[in-house]
């Protein structure tokens, strides 16, 4: 059960209790279910009781008591507990099922994981200033829009800068349109198109751009072009190519990636009596646990790629995808030292190799993507 799946459980259990008459609320759009934060209890949590106990004239507590019984019934729903002053904390059951889900859904639409057709009925008119910074936001935002399956065209109020064309933007059309559907007037970059390919390049100047929130001002400096882990557009970009080098590691060894639990048999030339210090290294873990603890944190967050892409196009926020790509380098690196995808010295490679390696070949896929929509590149080696 991903994220997506488990909010619209929750606003399920919400409509059932209003139509057997236990709640008496107007239901919501949509319910919001975020990850627990460290200390909390469970997988994920919500505050949709203390949303409707207004409405409701119900305390907090006895509204998520009466969710609760609702949600613990659903298929894919281990636990469900009643935290605070009326937050439901969620356990979800076989999360190792979930995961491989997830990690199929990447491996079969590729760059297009996270695409839907959320927004198919929506058409857009993006009209922007001449401005680099509007003209580079509303672009990316457009890309976003037709990832969701909406429609629509980008508008200058006067002729293009021609230097655009190299940043990746193009204008249908320029002038006062009739209808001038929505408006993108961010905070101007200061800078023109020009001056910042020839300062930053084209990839750099973008993700610059599009990373600080539309009201911020973008930050446009030489640390856009460092080679190293303070830059956090080195470190997306290195993540996706270090994923891609497993891959190419992978096949000079003879083996590929199997979104599989580690206790699985590992079969062919695979299978082999490796040294003690190999069989401690590829140990499986609990049988309840189908990947390694330190693989939650980059599992959830390919799970939560489709919303986050969602999310962007609707708040028109391509720097909630940046953002989103930064945690997702993060959390690769964070796995990818833990648990080696491939194997040292005399190890071979085993069932736990080949499931590590379908996580790291899944985040690289998530980072290409994202930054394809953000109109930047994704190289192969770095």
């Amino acid at each position: 059960m991903t994220p997506a799946d488990l909010s619209r459980t929750v606003l399920h259990a919400v409509r059932r209790a209003v139509d057997e008459d236990a709640l008496r609320v107007p239901v919501p759009a949509r319910v919001r279910v975020e990850r627990t934060r460290p200390g909390g209890s469970g997988d994920y949590a919500c505050a949709v009781a203390l949303q409707l106990a207004g409405p409701a004239a119900l305390p907090a507590l006895e509204v998520a008591r009466i969710l609760r019984e609702r949600v613990a019934a659903e298929p894919g729903v281990g636990r469900v507990e009643i935290t605070g002053p009326g937050f439901l904390s969620f356990t979800l059951d076989a999360p190792a099922a979930g995961d491989r889900t997830v990690l199929a859904a990447v491996r079969e639409q590729g760059l297009g994981y996270g695409h839907g057709d959320a927004l198919r009925d929506e058409i857009h008119q993006f009209h922007h200033a001449r401005e680099v910074r509007a003209a580079v936001t509303a672009q990316a935002v457009f890309r976003l829009l037709v990832a969701q399956g909406a429609r629509g065209r980008t508008t200058c109020e006067q002729a293009p800068d021609p230097d655009w064309v190299r940043l990746g933007v193009t204008v249908n059309a320029y002038g006062t349109p009739p209808t001038p559907l929505t408006e993108i007037r961010p905070v101007p970059a200061g800078a023109t198109a020009g001056e910042l390919l020839e300062r930053l390049g084209p990839d750099a100047a973008r993700w610059g751009l599009l990373r600080a929130a539309g009201h911020d001002r973008a930050a446009l400096g030489p640390e856009l072009l460092v080679q190293g882990e303070a830059n956090p557009l080195f470190r997306v970009r290195y993540a996706h190519a270090r994923a891609r080098a497993l891959t190419r590691g992978a096949a000079a060894l003879g083996f590929t990636a199997e979104p599989a639990p580690y206790d699985e048999s590992p079969a062919g030339p695979a299978a082999h009596v490796a040294s003690p210090a190999a069989q401690a290294a590829n140990a499986a873990p609990a049988a309840t646990t189908a990947y390694d603890a330190a693989a939650r944190p980059l599992l959830d967050l390919i799970a939560d790629h489709p919303g986050v892409l969602l999310a962007g196009a609707r708040h028109r926020a391509p720097d909630r995808v940046a953002r989103q790509l930064e945690a997702v380098a993060h959390a690769f690196f964070d796995f990818h030292d833990s648990c080696p995808p491939l194997p040292a010295g005399d190890e071979k490679p085993s069932a736990a190799h080949r499931a590590r390696l379908a996580i790291a070949e899944a985040a690289g896929t998530v980072l290409a993507g994202g930054l394809s929509l953000l109109g930047i590149r994704a190289p192969e080696h770095l």
